[in-house]
């Protein structure tokens, strides 16, 4: 044993023998191990809610901290940091709108959760019933439990705080909790829901316990702050805490996690109300392992600068709940990679009927990045054609059945592995300003099938291959963008009528597109809609978005709005260059028999056989 190992060993006995005594003293809020001034000596770390000189200790009722304590022979600094501390409960009153706090069908780690009498904390992870191997959510006692609940009472998905429709969202049934010196936890059986295990944003499940230390990085996925990252800098930490009237002042076992300069969060914050229950993950640069490193269950209390968060050991958690990390009988983990043999991509039969990617010329083949001997590259229920000039998609083409969508939490942006970089555009080009990570195929189009294939094709989405600039105002459905609208519809209405749809899209690249960052924005974009009509006819609709007058606002304040048009098969392979015979026949513009009698009659009168047509609301769109 190394002098550091037998230190570390030494003080984590007076800790475990001592803490509780400093603890009496109503001035301490904690005792653990860390590094003097943050990076100094190996010390005994008091914190206490008012650093004060020594001769106003009596007014307080406490007691001198000494400057070095005595263990085992050996002498040892301390440090004083005045700090409080609170759960991670109390959420604030505004908050920025997540998927994380809507009702998520299957449940995903890091989505918002409670028991019916509380707010809404953090679905940690969902791990397995040493009795029963049934799946339970994991999350804190004061999330699933608090002071009203009992044993076999429902918790629901999300927390009531997040929507109130306690009936409908009703995900499980308490099954054990502790709050004490083990830890702040809780397991509740999962029922009537599905689930995926893989934490939302951080593509991996926990298949491993961790004995952190300091210096570790970790990484966690929550309700309020989403994925954030940090360093523990405290170990062997009792911290005292108050829970309420009812469970009262509780000394609690964790450690101490303070932000990760490398990867600095969103106002600072690493953890907020709400986050409670989420589980930290040991880190390895930008990746999350599947290590479990802690279950956080607060922070900081009021409004102090030294931003930080509490985290329970995953053993001494375990041993309370008894619980395992896998399913029974799992040899592997969840959210391993995807391998190249279950990446089939765009399927040309998906609709019973030939609707195959466009043709391309010597040139763009040339320009395409090759993937063994194609021209596309393979994903999950998609494909993507790379220009390795623009380093951007010149067309995706993916399958819908939207019949058997999955609602699933979003995932962190990400180069593709199998890609040179060279060819691939990353964040560098997004960051301040008014520049959106466009999804050419949507992550809700792709997420269909089985859990498991579904969850395979979303985080596929979140690749940079599937990705391109678009303006804020013209991407997102939300802020009334008709080109999100336009995606929703198409969704909606084939999850309506149970039908598959095939689309293929991507940028219409031209000379003078202009240059940013030194990358050429493209003006337009594409969208071609191929499905099978009530009379079993293949039909095929073509749309072109242009956000030319918004480009002149990438840092800017709004101007003209974007423009959406209807346009015909030869229009559209005039527009971007590539071929699209095989869908002449199936062109809604050019062919009314295939329409309605109502959108034939429109269509007639707007003689859009001759031009492309403005679209000005989604009622006017012909399918």
């Amino acid at each position: 044993m190394s002098e550091t190992q037998k230190l570390m060993s030494d003080l984590r006995r007076f800790v475990r023998s001592e803490g509780a005594r400093y603890l009496k003293d109503p001035n301490i809020t904690s005792i653990g191990i860390g590094h003097k001034n943050g990076d100094g000596a190996l010390s005994i770390v008091f914190t206490v809610r008012e650093k004060v000189e020594a001769s106003a200790l009596e007014s307080l009722g406490s007691q001198l901290i000494p400057e070095r304590i005595d263990t085992n022979g050996l002498s040892v600094p301390t440090d004083v940091i005045q700090r409080g501390y609170s759960p991670s409960y109390r959420i604030v009153e505004h908050e920025q709108a997540s998927v994380l706090k809507t009702r998520l069908d299957p449940l995903v780690p890091g989505a918002s959760v409670s028991h019916p009498d509380g707010t809404a904390g953090t679905l940690g992870a969902i791990v397995f019933d040493d009795e029963t191997g049934a799946a339970c959510i994991l999350s804190n006692w004061h999330v699933l439990h608090g002071e009203t609940g009992q044993i076999g009472d429902k918790v629901v998905q999300p927390g009531p705080f997040d929507d109130n429709n306690i009936a409908a969202n009703t995900c499980g049934t308490l099954l054990r909790s502790h709050l004490g010196i083990a830890g702040d936890c809780a397991l509740a059986r999962i029922e009537d829901r599905d689930f995926e295990r893989a934490i939302h944003g951080l593509d991996t499940a926990p298949a491993q316990m961790a004995e952190v230390e300091l210096g570790d990085t970790v990484v966690k996925t929550g309700r309020t702050t989403a994925t954030t990252y940090g360093v523990v800098r405290r170990t062997d930490v009792i911290v005292q805490i108050d829970f309420g009237e009812t469970a009262g002042s509780q000394n609690i076992g964790c450690f101490e996690i303070g932000p990760n300069p490398d990867r600095p969060a969103v106002d600072g914050e690493i953890s907020m109300g709400g986050d409670s229950g989420s589980v930290w993950i040991i880190s390895d640069g930008e990746s999350a392992t599947d290590v479990f490193a802690g279950l956080h269950f607060a922070g900081e209390s009021g409004n102090s600068a030294d931003e930080h968060a509490l985290a329970c050991y995953p053993r001494s958690i375990q041993s309370k709940l008894r619980f395992k990390l896998t399913p029974p009988n799992a040899t592997t983990a969840q959210g391993s990679a995807t391998t190249q043999e279950t990446r089939r991509g765009y399927d040309a039969e998906f609709l019973g009927r030939p609707a195959p990617m466009p043709e391309l010329s010597l040139a763009l083949k040339r320009d395409a990045v090759n993937f063994g001997r194609a021209q596309t590259i393979p994903y999950t229920h998609f494909s993507v054609c790379l220009s390795a000039e623009r380093r951007l998609a010149r067309f995706v083409a993916w399958n819908t059945d939207a019949a058997r969508k999955v609602q699933l939490g979003r995932h962190d942006f990400r180069l593709d592995d199998r890609i040179a970089e060279k060819h691939q555009l990353d964040d560098t080009l997004y960051a301040d300003n008014k520049l959106d990570r466009g999804h050419i195929a949507r992550r809700a189009d792709l997420a269909w099938g089985a859990v498991d294939e579904a969850r395979r094709a979303n985080r596929e989405s979140f690749f940079f291959t599937n990705i391109a600039p678009q303006h804020e105002s013209y991407n997102q459905s939300k802020r009334g963008g008709i080109w999100g609208r336009l995606e929703d519809l198409i969704l909606e209405e084939a999850g309506a009528k149970g039908i598959r749809i095939s689309c293929i899209a991507g940028p219409i690249f031209a000379d003078d597109d202009p240059s940013y960052r030194n990358t050429l924005i493209p003006r337009s974009f594409w969208k071609l809609i191929a499905y099978r009509g009530a009379d079993d006819a293949l039909r095929a609709a073509c749309f072109v978005l242009s956000q030319r007058d918004l480009l002149h606002d990438i840092e800017g304040i709004d101007l003209d709005p974007f423009q959406l048009f209807q346009v015909s098969v030869p229009d559209l392979a005039t527009r971007t260059g590539m071929g699209f015979d095989a869908y002449g026949p199936a062109d809604v513009t050019q062919n009314s028999k295939l329409l309605s009698d109502t959108s034939a009659e429109r269509l007639a009168s707007m003689n859009i056989k001759s031009r492309p047509r403005e679209i000005t609301h989604h009622r006017e769109i012909a399918f």
